[in-house]
């Protein structure tokens, strides 16, 4: 992670961290960097927004920065991440700007780019973006009259999406009664007509945005009023994206929620019945349930492990040639069809698979046990982040807690990429310990970076 991007983009409190001039300084200084080889007058970038109040500021900044070095910006309006990692390329852009700060609250904005390839950011390529930005003598080509590019209003972008997320389904969901929620975010504009194109009945849940309501209570994050709505209406299952509709975990007929592991572990397993799981593997994070690995090993599947961040999953999968892959907390990557995790295509593969099964998605997620787990989220300073690794007190509480699991359980202690946190995660069969062990670690790590 370099001085502005972490694991997904730029992030930051809008209009504090995440400032108008920050942001025109990021689209003058990423064309400089992702335009160096194309030779057309005016190239195109596209930039679609979730729906918080501060996504018309942030666009308005990074199309003067991308239009004052001359190149034309095709504007979606509010759509889903992925949407904007699929119609760049499909729209034939040089590259694709998502305004978005994913899960966090209405406050945060962030700033994610997209190659022509439909592809984030690789960190070589971020790194030269900040050079550039940090470098107070850095010039940019001064463009004058009608070298000045233009914003194009593009109208269609929401219903190409949809058209898209619907081809990647091979069965129709007739029958089926499906909660959506929407986290009053992007998958408030193309959730519904997504499956009831498919042929669901759909409740709408969190699906009018105001501008502040995003992710608040609802969506992936809060899942509790959906997991009670499905079950006292007895629906076949629902699923709950996150603001910008890249994430979804999903819930069983009993309520139950149902976490990207064990999503994963479905999909992949129906994909291996198929003979279509690319050398028979799926790809996740260090951050996955023991129980995933588990399930893996008792269904001959192989798993490939990464470090926290979608990012990396999707290079692991691109670099090996695999085809699924994701992380707990609900990013999932089906690279048959997208460039990036998608909430709406993995919620379409899901139902998918359990309309082909015959079965309940409740049976379907049978096939993994999840264990015990426990997170617990300490608040930092900015110089603790970058303490954590070095600090030999949370180093030897690590230690002592792996000593007493005795090899059932693990330890996980990490820093947030787009907060300013240090994750402490522990695993393992009984509960009470591994709370007990985790408030421990917790309070080391408060105490020595707080």
């Amino acid at each position: 992670m370099g001085k502005l991007f972490g694991t997904d983009g730029v992030r930051g409190i809008a209009n504090k961290d995440l400032t108008a001039e920050l942001a025109l300084k990021i689209g003058r200084a990423a064309a400089t960097v992702l335009l160096k080889e194309c030779h057309s007058a005016k190239p195109a970038v596209l930039i679609g927004k979730d729906t918080r109040a501060s996504g018309d500021m942030l666009e308005a900044a990074l199309t003067a920065g991308f239009t004052s070095v001359g190149c034309n910006v095709v504007s979606i309006g509010v759509v889903p991440t992925p949407a904007v990692a699929y119609l760049t390329v499909e729209y034939g852009c040089e590259a694709g700007v998502m305004i978005s700060a994913s899960h966090n609250p209405c406050e945060y904005n962030g700033i994610k780019i997209f190659q022509k390839n439909g592809y984030k950011l690789d960190d070589a390529i971020e790194e030269e973006i900040e050079n550039i930005i940090f470098n107070e003598g850095q010039e940019f080509p001064v463009k004058l009259g009608g070298e000045v590019g233009n914003r194009i209003y593009c109208k269609t972008a929401v219903s190409d999406y949809i058209s898209h997320v619907i081809s990647t389904a091979s069965v129709r969901f007739d029958g089926m009664t499906i909660a959506l929620d929407c986290a009053n975010g992007s998958a408030s504009v193309c959730a519904k007509d997504i499956f009831t194109g498919l042929g669901a009945k759909c409740i709408m849940l969190s699906d009018t945005p105001d501008g502040e309501n995003i992710n608040l209570k609802c969506g992936s994050t809060h899942p509790e009023e959906l997991m009670h709505f499905v079950k006292n209406a007895s629906l076949d299952l629902g699923l709950a994206f996150d603001g910008d509709a890249d994430r979804m975990l999903a819930v069983d007929e009993n309520g139950e929620l149902i976490d990207g592991d064990k999503v994963i572990a479905i999909c992949a397993q129906r994909l291996k019945n198929e003979g279509r799981l690319e050398k028979n593997t799926a790809v996740v994070t260090v951050m996955s349930n023991m129980g995933f690995f588990k399930f893996c090993k008792e269904n001959g599947i192989d798993c490939a492990k990464t470090a926290v961040g979608d990012r990396y999953v999707l290079e692991r999968m691109v670099k090996e040639g695999y085809n699924i892959g994701g992380e707990q907390s609900g990013h999932v990557i089906f690279l048959d069809y997208a460039t990036t995790g998608d909430g709406e295509l993995s919620g379409v593969q899901l139902v998918e698979t359990v309309v082909k099964s015959g079965k309940k998605l409740s049976e379907l997620a049978a096939v993994m046990r999840v264990y015990p787990q426990v997170l617990i989220n300490v608040e930092v300073t900015a110089e603790g982040k970058q303490k954590y690794n070095n600090d030999e007190y949370i180093i030897s509480a690590v230690q002592e807690a792996e000593m007493e699991l005795s090899g059932d359980g693990r330890v996980l202690v990490r820093v947030s990429g787009t907060e300013p946190l240090v994750r402490v995660m522990l695993e393992g069969a009984d509960i009470k310990q591994i709370t007990k062990l985790g408030n421990r670690i917790a309070d080391v790590v408060k105490e020595r970076l707080g």
